[in-house]
């Protein structure tokens, strides 16, 4: 793996596994959910603007055929992720929000089975079981004894729309770079969030000082700033060797949350991410890779 790639990944995944308690914290700080969300996207929407502007950059913009298509997708991975993951919050700790959201890779491999027509060997099916136990035994550890907090039917919703926008996206990068796609989706996501504008500014005014900086880092950093980074750590390398790291922003989430927010998950959230996330990388590393040795097999034995 490309060292240089690795590095800015890992810094991406660090920037991305903080935003858990950041947005936490504002929204403990004055912020509702739908001010903190126009506030973030309107400071990224302008500094991909200003990225666009730039001379020296390579910035197409879509063609007629695509516009819809990068519409709804932005709607879906941008608007729907965002609008259930900081709600949810709202009921669900930093920590437990990071485990289910790290395992939402379980969702897209079912999706893409679905809608890609991917193939899963058997041992992939093993860990798709294991993801989907760990899915629900987090989600019965983050209410008040053994119930499942009203924010994790959100939160798991969050992770089936940025699945179903992973899986749709995926054409779309044969005829454009990391950078330009994730321009349009941002900028056609903040779309819906401009009906939280009545109120914003006597929310920015009455927000503590402290939570009006946090929406200021989420903002530049998380959503802007860490998915450059990532389009750049995917140019330098293959997608399937440096997504790797991303299993680390559940574990950057928790341990974010215990510092800055004095906030742990329930140990049975804590066990089921461990499952959860176990199953996703028996699914990605050893499922897919299993099931292209059978094909291979099949081949063989039909030649």
């Amino acid at each position: 793996m490309n060292s240089k790639a690795l590095l800015i990944a890992l810094l991406t995944v660090l920037i991305w596994g903080s935003s858990f308690a950041a947005i936490s914290f504002s929204l403990q700080g004055g912020y509702s959910a739908g001010h903190l969300l126009l506030v973030r996207f309107i400071i990224a929407s302008v500094i991909f603007l200003i990225i666009a502007l730039i001379p020296r950059v390579k910035f197409r913009l879509p063609a007629k055929e695509d516009l819809l298509k990068i519409f709804f997708l932005g709607v879906l991975g941008i608007s729907g992720y965002h609008i259930c993951a900081t709600t949810g919050q709202l009921t669900v700790s930093a920590g437990t929000a990071g485990l289910l959201i790290g395992s939402g890779p379980i969702f897209t491999t079912l999706f893409a089975m679905w809608i890609l027509k991917e193939r899963l060997g058997k041992v992939g099916w093993m860990g798709l079981g294991f993801g989907l136990l760990g899915i629900i035994i987090i989600s019965i550890g983050s209410g008040d004894s053994f119930g499942v907090s009203p924010g994790v039917i959100l939160i798991i919703m969050a992770a089936v729309a940025t699945s179903l926008f992973f899986v749709y996206q995926k054409p779309l990068f044969k005829k454009y770079t990391a950078i330009e796609l994730t321009a349009y989706f941002t900028w056609a996501g903040t779309i819906p969030f401009l009906i939280f504008s009545p109120g914003l500014l006597d929310t920015i005014q009455s927000a503590s000082l402290e939570a009006n900086i946090t929406a200021l880092y989420i903002g530049i950093f998380p959503t802007a700033i860490a998915y450059l980074t990532w389009a750049i750590a995917l140019s330098l390398t293959a997608a399937s060797s440096i997504s790797s790291v991303l299993y680390l922003e559940p574990v950057i989430a928790i341990i974010v949350a215990w510092i800055w927010l004095s906030e742990l998950p329930s140990m049975i959230s804590i066990t089921g991410g461990i499952i959860a996330i176990t199953g996703v990388i028996v699914v990605n590393y050893f499922g897919k890779r299993h099931s292209l040795l059978e094909e291979k097999k099949m081949e063989t034995t039909v030649n």
